[in-house]
């Protein structure tokens, strides 16, 4: 009676195991903000085989801004094909759209996205115009049986209401709130879906206060757009971010009990830490072999720092436009420094990448102090806010309170009450809120094609590296 009444244990716990839910893992791998760094996609592509080669259930995810930014990429005989061919031969599963993915206008971004072999999806463009396709809001992956639905948004400006950028990129286009974007089809999607994951290109702050509301029912976050790294929960959400020019790669796993997430883990790991790829490599290096892009156009006779860069292009665009004042915003400077020596052309193309046009007008001291203020104390960027970031060829000093706002900026070497001739990049004039000046126009003249201009006649070029603005508080 004993061994039978065993038995019967036996098989009821042998039922309840079988009929216990089933453990799982899925493992999200994404990028971000990349900005056709191709030079590190080969320990990209080590570190995806890597967790592929362990791990069953991947989905392999980026978070937008995959070009503008190195010139192998920017300028190649097709403009932005070596990213997507990459991106394609790794087997990138979703992405969405960041600002810069319509650097090129809505045509090449079109073309682009028929070009790829993911899915590409946003949930807050609306299109209107035969030249760029309209995109789903969303996509549901299947791994071995468990459903993950991917929402993609992207940022948008209070306001243009559109990424920032030139107007003529984005006719014809509209760009819904992307957080109520977010929200709408969190509700849809969420009972179709056993892992619910927003794919945002808003920035980590805009996606902090999405989930601050407490009704996202997201279990992640992928974003972009900062070029942070974060890693938070926030009302039982995981937002994550990697950085910026695949630098690393974000692993999420997320932990499943038959279709339920039973835990969430991020971590992001260095891509310094994989050995490259070698046929991948093979391919970069092919992409690299461009002789007129290589070939050194001029020489600095010293080491350029953020600083020294930004200063020279201030200066490019005041001696361009025949002005008394110019500005270069500090965001616009996409490279760190470059050393003495030879400069080529894709560094220069590196450090200007977008095509940036010379602007010009006539503005007294008040109207700069206006406009500098303004992007200081900038209410909606808060990552661009309290920091300087127009960069100018005459000296000045930003006086803030004990809060950092800025309450004043001096000139000491400006007239208060006259009109100066200045001079700032198309991005500013279009963009900057609180401009006032007399005159404005956009000329025809590429920042890039001033750049190289002074490097093949006035080499070698010596950069000031000294900070002609500060901060000081009252």
């Amino acid at each position: 009676m004993k061994g039978i009444l065993r038995m019967g244990l036996v098989a009821v716990a042998a039922l309840a195991a079988a009929c216990a839910p089933r453990e799982r893992t899925l493992v999200l791998l994404s990028t971000n903000d990349m900005h056709a760094k191709i030079q590190n996609f080969p320990r990209l592509a080590s570190a995806v085989e890597a967790c592929r080669d362990t791990a069953q259930l991947v989905v392999l995810v980026d978070a937008g801004d995959r070009w503008t930014g190195n010139a192998y990429v920017d300028m190649a005989p097709t403009p932005g094909m070596p990213m997507i061919a990459l991106m394609n031969e790794l087997g990138y599963d979703v992405a969405t759209l960041g600002n810069h993915e319509f650097d090129h206008g809505q045509a090449f971004l079109g073309r682009m996205i028929d070009s790829m072999d993911f899915e590409v999806v946003c949930a807050n463009v609306v299109s209107d115009t035969c030249t760029f396709p309209q995109l789903p809001p969303y996509t549901i992956v299947d791994r071995d049986g468990i459903r993950i639905g991917f929402v993609g948004v992207v940022t948008n400006y209070e306001g243009p209401g559109h990424p920032a950028g030139n107007e003529s990129s984005f006719a014809g286009l509209e760009f819904p709130d992307p957080q109520a974007m977010a929200l709408k089809y969190a509700a849809e999607l969420r009972p179709e879906c056993d892992v619910l994951v927003l794919v945002s290109h808003m920035g980590d702050d805009r996606d902090a206060e999405l989930l601050a509301k407490g009704q996202s029912q997201y279990d992640v976050v992928i974003g972009g757009h900062t070029h942070e790294e974060v890693d938070t929960l926030i009302g039982g959400t995981l937002l994550t971010q990697t950085g910026k020019d695949l630098r690393n790669i974000g692993v999420t796993t997320v932990r499943m009990k038959g279709h339920k997430v039973s835990g969430v883990d991020y971590r992001i790991v260095p891509l310094a830490d994989y050995e490259p790829d070698i046929l991948y490599q093979k391919q970069v290096e092919a992409y690299y072999a461009d002789p007129e892009l290589n070939k050194p156009v001029g020489r600095f006779g010293n080491a350029a720092d953020k600083w020294g860069l930004a200063n020279w292009m201030a200066a490019a665009v005041a001696d361009e436009a025949d002005a008394d004042v110019g500005f270069y915003h500090i965001g616009g400077v996409r490279l760190d420094s470059i050393p003495a020596g030879g400069v080529s052309a894709a560094k220069v193309y590196g450090l200007e990448p977008f095509g940036t046009l010379v602007a010009r007008m006539e503005m007294t001291p008040a109207q700069m102090r206006r406009m500098i203020v303004s992007k200081y104390n900038d209410p909606v960027n808060a990552k661009e806010a309290h920091r300087i970031d127009l960069i100018s060829t005459t000296p000045y000093m930003i006086v803030t309170d004990a809060a950092d706002n800025a309450l004043d900026v001096q000139f000491p070497k400006l007239r208060e009450g006259r009109k100066y001739k200045v001079a700032v990049s198309d991005y500013i004039y279009r963009n900057y809120k609180d401009m006032e000046y007399t005159g404005g126009e956009i000329t025809d003249e590429k920042v890039a094609d001033i750049l190289l201009e002074e490097l093949r006649d006035d080499s070698p070029l010596k950069i000031d590296n000294t900070p002609r603005q500060r901060v000081v508080r009252k």
